[in-house]
């Protein structure tokens, strides 16, 4: 019987949860030790990435005695800390962002169709459980995936739609656009 490659080295993983539509991807599990007075404890620390495809993404960090435990744990902090990407025709970005934390710091373009998640370790995680189709990432800086995790939410708080600024300036979404429009009608 022969197994199926699986990515990451072993370190994500993926669940789908009928219920509630979300998946969620482990993207790093760490053993953690306490040094007390008769030797060492050991602990697991886990971070998750969680997201319905659909363009809404939460991470979290989980701590326990046991592995089962601290993925509970995280999934559970991902939950409640969802929030909501705007994309472009459901599979790209709407706009190049960058995002940074602590020594982490992440450049998020928006890609044609077809391109495919052109991204590193736990970014790809949050792309994939995000949905986005076509993005290219660079990760510049920190390779802890915790600060890749953030400084990549730190990027994504940053997006806007067309409509979100529209709505902001007080002007229409044609008027955002118009002048392009206008000078290939011109050209024509």
């Amino acid at each position: 019987m022969a197994r199926e490659p699986r990515e990451g080295r072993g370190r994500e993983r993926e669940r789908e949860r009928d219920s509630d539509e979300l998946i969620d991807k482990l993207v790093t599990i760490n053993r953690v030790a306490k040094v007390v007075k008769g030797g060492r404890r050991f602990a697991f620390a886990a971070l998750v990435v969680v997201g319905d495809q659909k363009g809404r993404v939460g991470y979290g960090a989980g701590k326990a005695k046991e592995v089962p435990e601290a993925i509970r744990k995280a999934t559970e902090r991902a939950k409640r800390g969802m929030i909501r990407v705007p994309m472009r025709e459901g599979r790209t970005l709407h706009h190049d962002v960058e995002g940074s934390f602590g020594a982490g710091h992440v450049v998020l373009r928006s890609a044609p169709a077809g391109t495919g998640i052109i991204a590193g370790g736990p970014m790809r995680a949050v792309f994939e459980t995000l949905g986005i189709g076509d993005v290219v990432a660079k990760s510049l800086g920190s390779r802890n995936p915790h600060n890749m995790v953030k400084a990549t939410f730190a990027a994504l708080g940053h997006c806007a739609s067309p409509r979100s600024v529209a709505s902001r300036r007080g002007k229409k979404v044609s008027d955002l656009f118009g002048k392009r429009e206008k000078e290939a009608q011109a050209d024509a």
